[in-house]
């Protein structure tokens, strides 16, 4: 999934076919104010959690033990703490819900365990040993505002609102529903997939040759990515609108899934 601008400058998750999803990158402020809540709610704990051990210190024979329940205590704060949150409701911690915002997977899927995790491990990095210097330079630096824990996880914080489609949709050519169903899309390059949009979209602008010539070719380009090849009577266009809209059905379907996890 790639980013383009929006309306205000702003930038939105558009998949490989052009079609600019409801989820955009969220805004630094909104990222600041939902990371300071995620945080206070963790130093209570971390205050809570020192309480706990200088109780059971005292007086204790054996200091080995408060110690060990201090150290389990803190990463169950530092790490269990966003990773549960950010699995279980789909990317959304505490910071995060207040703020609407949802951690999303880069091809805008829902957040999975190893990437909560590995967000998690860096965020011990870039605010709690680093007060958080090495996050704020890496999402300044960043044009979606993510954060090295970001890009360690293939991740995107996403601020939801209702996006648009730009332009015309590519609509499935019946005798094409059939193969498109069970075709292998998820290797075709969003790149690709843009040309073959714009193609498509701008067909009646070419000239005949010209639409012969790209057709061909982009078909030929798409092919090395999609499987199994397309039914022997396709032509070009119509393959390549195939791909397109049931990459579309299949993003949407993954869209309608994250939305889900509100409910």
């Amino acid at each position: 999934m790639s980013h383009s601008a929006g309306h205000g400058g702003q930038s939105h998750l558009v998949t490989g076919d052009a079609v600019v999803l409801d989820l955009r990158p969220a805004g630094f402020a909104s990222r600041a104010v939902a990371v300071f809540i995620d945080l206070s709610v963790q130093f209570f704990f971390l205050l809570a959690a020192t309480l706990v051990v200088v109780l059971l210190a005292d007086g204790a024979l054996d200091q080995a033990l408060p110690a060990a329940i201090e150290l389990a205590l803190i990463v169950l704060t530092l790490i269990g703490y966003p990773v549960a949150f950010e699995t279980l409701s789909r990317g959304r911690s505490l910071g995060k819900l207040a703020l609407g915002l949802r951690v999303v997977s880069g091809d805008g899927s829902p957040v999975r365990f190893r990437q909560a995790l590995a967000r998690a491990l860096a965020t011990v990095v870039e605010f709690w040993m680093t007060s958080g210097a090495v996050a704020l330079i890496s999402s300044l630096l960043n044009r979606q505002g993510r954060r090295v824990g970001d890009f360690l996880a293939g991740t995107v914080v996403v601020q939801e609102r209702t996006g648009r489609r730009p332009g015309p949709v590519i609509e499935m050519p019946p005798p094409m529903s059939g193969w498109a169903r069970v075709a292998e899309l998820s290797r075709l390059p969003a790149d690709v997939a843009a040309t073959a949009h714009q193609y498509l979209t701008r067909y009646t602008e070419f000239t005949d040759q010209t639409r012969y010539e790209m057709g061909v070719g982009l078909a030929n380009t798409v092919s090395r990515y999609v499987a199994p090849p397309p039914p022997p009577q396709a032509s070009p266009p119509e393959y390549l609108a195939a791909v397109l809209a049931e990459r579309r059905r299949r993003e949407e379907e993954r869209l309608a899934h994250l939305r889900g996890g509100r409910s």
